[in-house]
């Protein structure tokens, strides 16, 4: 294994791969928000970084640091794969100058998709991937409670990544209450609060 690591042209996997050790190590000790384990990200398309691009990589899905480990775990076993492959093929292993381009190519769409998979397993009940002032204008369903004007109740929101949120919803009349099933439409935000729209739905007959 260690012959893996040291051959020439593997030192930058073999970079990679101490560093995704170091930084599981830091996590483990508790160091890791000291690093930026949560640091946010923009993906919201305004701030000059394109969303769409964001979630092919993966990025928001899950959060930052494991994204970053989960790259540098990629790209150090793929490097060292590559490189035994073409010892293997053609008999030396090639310059890091010429694979390292192309294995970071090939790990950020590999790293996109592990991180997809993982976002839907991990629970996110609340992320920082996104503002949340992006779910204005979403569906959200109340979870625990009756909202009345003064008194916000516990709901739901699926934003466009597919990402839950769990938000404090009240209605934005007065004369309005949400109950407990009840779907809503959030029309504006104060604060932690997310004031609300009855959908007009909930209590029509239902066919199924």
């Amino acid at each position: 294994m260690l012959e893996l690591l040291t051959r020439a042209g593997s030192l930058p996997f073999s970079v990679a791969l101490a560093l995704m050790l170091m930084f599981a190590l830091l996590q483990i000790v508790g160091a890791g928000d000291f690093l930026g384990g949560d640091a946010d990200v923009d993906v919201d398309g305004h701030g000059g970084i394109d969303a769409g691009l964001l979630s092919v990589l993966g990025i928001g899905r899950v959060p930052f640091l494991m994204w970053l480990m989960l790259l540098l775990t990629v790209f150090g076993l793929a490097g060292i794969s590559a490189q035994e492959l073409l010892l293997a093929l053609t008999g030396q292993t090639w310059s890091a100058w010429l694979v390292t381009p192309a294995v970071g190519l090939a790990a950020l769409p590999i790293t996109g998709a592990l991180s997809r998979g993982l976002g839907r397993i991990i629970p996110q009940d609340e992320t920082t991937a996104i503002d949340v002032s992006m779910l204005v204008g979403r569906e959200a369903e109340i979870l625990v409670g009756t909202a009345t004007a003064g008194s916000a109740a516990r709901g739901r929101v699926i934003d466009h990544y597919g990402q839950a949120h769990n938000v404090m919803v009240e209605p934005d009349r007065s004369d309005q209450r949400f109950v407990q099933g009840e779907k809503v439409l959030l029309v504006r935000r104060e604060g932690d609060l997310f004031k609300a729209i009855a959908r007009g739905d909930h209590y029509l007959p239902r066919l199924d």
